[in-house]
């Protein structure tokens, strides 16, 4: 079956003498495999379309026994390349693209969770928003989109207690005005330092409460630096 499909690009690395692997979140099948072969060749190469934080339309054919789909045509849809140019800004960029690759199932469509991934990495390829703030708003919107909405009414989970969200002065505001799931209509309560420390530790708590592993994730110890 022919897929055609548009994609972000999460992680790739060299296969073969020229080849590529490549772990994409697709709008139409969600998290796929790919190899490229012949990508780092001299003669046709395609490995610049298989950067992370390539934005990227895809066409692949697809058998259901093959664990790496080959890829048959890809170009550029965008690539935020703003994004690089600051050190903060690609860390948790770089930060949300491995939690995607951490916490999605593999061919379990998202389109909606691809959309607001696609939108935050804009944002903030744009200089819309506080980093900081977008990268909170898709931790909320990935735990949302997987099932696990926060309940800012409890603190704790079971067998888990989580940090108390009155311990910063606008933390509870301004998580809730995050998980309404509106990009273009962000909080603008001011954030204090022990605000930042709050809803940090709260979203990575509860992250790692329902998906194994990412605490040994090195990129996300370095954005939790970041965050608070």
């Amino acid at each position: 079956m022919i897929v055609h499909t548009s994609a972000i690009v999460l992680k790739s690395f060299p296969y073969g003498d020229t080849s590529l692997i490549a772990r994409c979140f697709s709008k139409d099948q969600g998290k796929i495999s790919l190899i490229i072969k012949g990508a780092r060749s001299k003669k046709k190469p395609k490995a610049a379309f298989f950067e992370p934080l390539s934005h990227v339309d895809l066409i692949y054919n697809y058998k259901p026994n093959r664990e790496l789909q080959i890829v048959s045509k890809v170009s550029f849809i965008n690539y935020w390349s703003s994004i690089l140019s600051n050190l903060r800004s690609i860390t948790l960029s770089m930060a949300m693209l491995e939690l995607t690759e951490k916490t999605l199932s593999v061919e379990d469509p998202h389109p909606n969770l691809f959309k607001m991934l696609k939108d935050v990495l804009s944002a903030i390829n744009e200089k819309e928003s506080d980093p900081n703030l977008l990268f909170w708003f898709y931790e909320c919107i990935l735990l949302s989109h997987l099932g696990f909405r926060p309940n800012l009414e409890q603190n704790d989970l079971p067998g888990l207690n989580l940090p108390d969200l009155d311990n910063g002065p606008n933390s509870r505001l301004i998580l809730a005005s995050l998980l309404a799931e509106r990009l273009d209509d962000l909080p603008t309560d001011p954030i204090t330092e022990e605000d930042r420390k709050t809803i940090s530790k709260y979203l990575w708590i509860s992250l790692c409460y329902h998906f194994e592993g990412l605490s040994k994730v090195k990129s996300f110890q370095v954005a939790r630096k970041i965050l608070s």
